[in-house]
């Protein structure tokens, strides 16, 4: 797996862009970026974040961290799913309507599975 510099590299050159390119973009003298590319620095957090907004990739991305997986819960609800939520209790905290919510979902799925 690629380190930070060498992704930041990567992502410059597929961008043909110049290292005092990004380094103006970024509003930072040419060797705090070059060290970046080089490994010699670590970038901090706020300059991570503008690493990857400009490079229109995901801090995650640049940290070498795998991509979220969407879970059941990253999807809007049906409207079955709405209403079977609220008909068992309508007093029942959101929290509580989520856990019951999910496991509408987990039974949907058990359900195309058989």
């Amino acid at each position: 797996m690629k380190g930070l510099g060498a992704k930041l590299s990567a992502l410059r050159e597929e961008r043909h862009w110049s290292k005092t390119y990004v380094a103006k973009q970024l509003k930072m003298n040419l060797p705090t970026y070059a060290n970046y590319e080089y490994g010699n620095r670590e970038p901090d957090l706020e300059t991570t974040s503008k690493l990857a907004e400009l490079f229109g990739v995901s801090v995650d991305f640049l940290l070498g961290r795998p991509a979220k997986e969407k879970t059941a819960s990253d999807e809007p609800l049906t409207e079955n799913q709405k209403l079977v939520a609220y008909s068992i209790d309508p007093d029942i905290s959101d929290e509580e309507r989520q856990d019951i919510i999910e496991l509408v979902k987990i039974a949907m799925k058990n359900r195309r599975r058989i």
